[in-house]
């Protein structure tokens, strides 16, 4: 498989060396553990003679020759984490430079992948409109805001869409990389993780910080704190509504639109957070927590962790 990576200036070093090493260490595997496979002949490609990575390492890349035509194209995440700083990076010369390349790439039939932050460079591309994909969670209001017609599902770690595949936040980059390996062995693919020592992670929904998104919109802030006060009650979509002097329309679509949540999924999302909380730091039965956070029993709290975080009461309790 002929995988090109796109390194940009100012990339996320650990998303661009994490893919370098799970790719290199899957060649090794393959040949000492005598596993058939065709294996991964990767090159790096930049837009510019040279490149630092955000922390300022340079970087040996092959400058970008229009009609190359790898199997895989791969975008690791600029450096630029928060949105002040990463609105203005897209818009640099050589990050616009970069999505000419990727949409040259796929009309020759690549396929491209991207993880984190390298979500919103393929995005740029248009090459992501219609189709599903997933991005870093704490940007997931600018994500919507800035590409609203690409079905984005930050929940989920990795989402192929047709040609596309993207991978949620950080370290979700050695998630893309065993996914490409899987494709062609899932043994090797499996050893890898093994020798890395990477876990499963399906879900970006057990790092969520649901307070985080809510600063995205200030209605959504006033509804974050009202329900973190009134935790322990029923609560309804219209006792919400009423409460922050808006109508439940508004509130549903305002919360649609900034994090992809109805406020009802938002409220047990809260619930869950609170509870795993009150888990690891507290000594309160299940029961007594379950009451806590609104739930009326702790069968119906055991069941939610369970669906919501792939983990059980002992495990978080642990």
């Amino acid at each position: 498989m002929n995988i090109t990576i796109l390194a940009l200036e100012g990339c996320f070093d650990t998303g661009l060396t994490s893919v370098l090493d799970a790719l290199s260490t899957a060649n090794e595997l393959a040949r000492v553990m005598g596993i058939k496979t065709a294996g991964y002949e990767v090159s790096v490609v930049g837009m510019r003679g040279e490149v630092r990575t955000a922390q300022g390492l340079r970087v040996p890349v092959t400058p970008y020759r229009q009609g190359t035509q790898p199997d895989w194209v791969i975008v690791p995440a600029l450096g630029s984490k928060m949105a002040e700083m990463l609105v203005p990076a897209l818009d640099r010369p050589d990050v616009r430079d970069g999505v000419a390349a990727l949409r040259d790439w796929a009309a020759g039939g690549a396929n491209l992948a991207a993880a984190c932050i390298g979500t919103f460079v393929l995005a740029e591309s248009g090459l992501l409109d219609g189709g599903e994909a997933t991005t870093t969670w704490w940007l997931t209001p600018l994500f919507r805001q800035r590409y609203p017609r690409v079905r984005l599902d930050a929940q989920r770690m990795i989402i192929p869409s047709g040609k596309m595949l993207t991978a949620g936040a950080g370290f979700s980059h050695v998630d893309l990389a065993l996914w490409l390996i899987r494709q062609g062995n899932p043994e090797l693919a499996s050893l890898v993780a093994r020798y890395l020592i990477v876990d499963t992670r399906p879900s970006q929904g057990t790092y969520m910080i649901p307070a985080h998104l809510a600063h995205a919109d200030p209605l959504i802030e006033r509804f974050d704190h009202w329900v973190r006060d009134h935790l322990d009650e029923p609560l309804t979509l219209e006792a919400a509504a009423a409460a922050l002097a808006t109508s439940k329309r508004t509130l549903t679509r305002r919360m649609r639109d900034t994090i992809g949540k109805t406020p009802i999924s938002y409220i047990q999302d809260l619930r869950i957070e609170r509870a795993a909380h009150l888990l690891k730091t507290s000594d309160h039965s299940v029961e007594r927590i379950a009451g806590m956070v609104g739930y009326a029993d702790g069968g119906t709290l055991r069941t939610l962790l369970r669906r919501r975080l792939g983990r059980g009461v002992r495990e978080l309790r642990r």
